[in-house]
């Protein structure tokens, strides 16, 4: 068995969320997108029909199609025991998810805050005020909750004593963050020991640590979701 992942071949983006649980947990997938390219995985996702996916990310399997992130990584975690067991549990750990979904998408907002299919250089000065907002207020905002929600386990991961996805979509947030403002993250990470133990516990997995050193960890970039502009970054 092996997954077919697609995704836009150049990119980290919100597929990296779906790679990265893959890899932590050896679980066999192909990354389709970067082998035959983003026209044929245009062409995949529009082959299925009325219930095609809206847009990359998407997992298929003997006939199955998975589409959306949280969604994906629910699934995963579900079939792969990378979630808790207890229905409670998973609940809150979706729930978690979504929350990091909605921080995805206000990241992307920073640097396209009036429209996402123009360029960043038609948007500066706009982007400029929506960064300093997510700086001071949106940043401190989400890192409170996932600190109190990682202070609320009974072990040392998210949920309980072992690694799940949300786990490993929280290692990704601070490696993008870290990308996108040093700054502002040098600035921050002392009063999050919790998130940032995290994400060291998740670059410490064996899977993760071989992913990082391999050419299958695409580095960031400004075409990704995080990207680097030095002149909307601050401490």
């Amino acid at each position: 068995m092996s997954y077919r992942l697609w995704y836009w071949p150049d990119l980290q983006g919100r597929g990296e969320f779906i790679r990265l649980p893959l890899e932590a947990a050896g679980i066999a997938y192909n990354d389709c997108g970067r082998m035959r390219g983003a026209e044929v995985m245009l062409e995949n996702m529009e082959s299925h029909g009325g219930r095609q996916p809206f847009a990359p990310p998407y997992l298929e399997l003997d006939g199955l199609i998975v589409a959306q992130t949280a969604n994906i990584l629910m699934y995963l975690g579900e079939r792969h025991d990378l979630a808790p067991s207890g229905m409670r549990d998973r609940l809150w750990l979706h729930q978690l998810q979504l929350t990091i979904a909605d921080l995805v998408a206000e990241v992307h907002n920073v640097h396209h805050p009036v429209a996402a299919m123009d360029y960043y250089d038609a948007q500066k000065p706009e982007a400029a005020r929506a960064a300093l907002q997510f700086r001071n207020e949106r940043m401190p905002k989400y890192f409170d909750h996932f600190e109190q929600a990682i202070a609320s386990s009974s072990g040392d991961w998210l949920v309980d004593h072992r690694w799940t996805y949300a786990d490993c979509s929280l290692f990704q947030i601070v490696e993008g963050l870290r990308y996108m403002f040093p700054q502002r993250m040098a600035t921050l990470e002392p009063d999050y020991p919790r998130l940032v133990r995290i994400r060291d516990q998740v670059a410490d997995l064996p899977g993760i640590r071989a992913y990082l050193k391999s050419d299958r960890r695409i580095p960031f970039n400004t075409d990704g979701i995080f990207r680097h502009y030095p002149e909307l970054d601050a401490a």
